[in-house]
């Protein structure tokens, strides 16, 4: 009987969707290549919905006939929202290959797809030969393909895709041979809002390319959720820590969100700094008078644009004003 795994929603509403996991299969030509690639599960990993909504659209995608074509989901959000990981621990759960692709303004269709590159003979000739790009490589066989930074990518880059993203489903090299859009690949892509903050190098995604997705917006994290979070990966760090930082979090980017430029910040707090710097900080000070305060002048602050200090200060004082004055974790034992 073929592995399954559950998905569960996590509002309770929805019913929990169990579905089969995927098997690169044995004696594949590039087998111990791709199952190297297949992500270990984050124990510490907390979904807020992402997963079961991709789980509800990969159960359709395999309970459907043909009328329905496979349909590709792009998460856009803002730094630090945590869209990567999610892909990747979708991958995990179902034991796919995991290729990271970033679209990056460097990145050309041939780098994509591929292109004929001369190789010596070894009879002092040349003879030429068919290298195969990033996103052919992994379409060879079982991969969840993450294309990264979508509206960062150039034209000619995204106009390569179209035939794969649609009912097409196929890639057409330029040496003659077609790649076919395989039961067991999957296509995911993310991409930052195209506002007037600072995430150079992206632009308003082509309406063609972007009509070849579904567009699936990711927001940070509630209150609640940064503490379930932190109390999962830190287990000893004691409530009043957890609070106070989920509340800091909480405050600056809700003023990141707002409308008026004058007021807000414009540099959020993304999950990196909520669950990696904060708790590292808190460690390395944690004898420290104001452990909190501490962490979040060396490990927060410098992040931060200067002119947008005054602004993060400001949160500061509102929230926390002095942060508790006793160590962070319990039996002063971080984790």
């Amino acid at each position: 009987m073929a592995d399954t795994v559950t998905f569960t929603d996590p509002t309770g509403e929805g019913r929990p969707i169990r579905l089969e996991v995927f098997e690169v299969p044995e004696g594949f030509f590039d087998r111990a290549q791709r199952v190297g690639k297949i992500p270990e599960p984050d124990p510490y990993y907390v979904d807020l919905g992402m997963l079961y909504r991709f789980a509800a659209i990969e159960r359709v995608r395999r309970s459907t006939g043909p009328a329905f074509v496979p349909l590709h989901v792009a998460v856009r959000g803002h730094m630090g929202t945590g869209k990567d990981h999610d892909i990747e621990q979708f991958a995990a759960l179902l034991r796919l290959p995991y290729y990271r692709i970033p679209l990056t303004g460097e990145v050309r269709d041939v780098t994509l797809i591929g292109s004929t590159q001369l190789h010596g003979d070894g009879k002092g000739g040349t003879e030429s030969r068919w290298e195969d790009g990033d996103i052919t490589r992994a379409l060879r066989g079982p991969a969840l393909v993450n294309l990264s930074e979508l509206n960062a990518a150039g034209a000619e880059t995204l106009f390569a895709l179209h035939g794969l993203l649609d009912r097409y489903q196929s890639l057409d090299l330029p040496n003659g041979d077609t790649v076919r859009l395989r039961d067991d690949v999957r296509l995911f892509g993310t991409m930052n809002p195209t506002d007037l903050r600072d995430y150079a190098g992206t632009q308003t995604l082509n309406k063609a390319f972007a009509d070849r997705w579904v567009i699936w917006e990711k927001e940070f994290p509630s209150g609640e959720q940064l503490q379930e979070m932190l109390r999962r990966r830190y287990p000893t760090l004691k409530t009043v820590f957890v609070d106070a930082i989920a509340r800091l979090a909480v405050e600056v980017n809700e003023s990141f969100q707002a409308r008026d430029a004058g007021t807000r910040v414009e540099t959020p707090m993304s999950l990196r700094t909520v669950l990696d710097r904060v708790p590292t900080g808190l460690a390395v000070f944690a004898e420290a008078d104001d452990p909190l305060r501490r962490a979040w002048q060396d490990f927060v602050l410098p992040h931060v644009d200067p002119y947008d200090r005054d602004h993060y200060e400001t949160v500061w004082s509102a929230v926390v004003r002095k942060g508790p004055p006793e160590p962070p974790f319990e039996n002063d034992r971080p984790g």
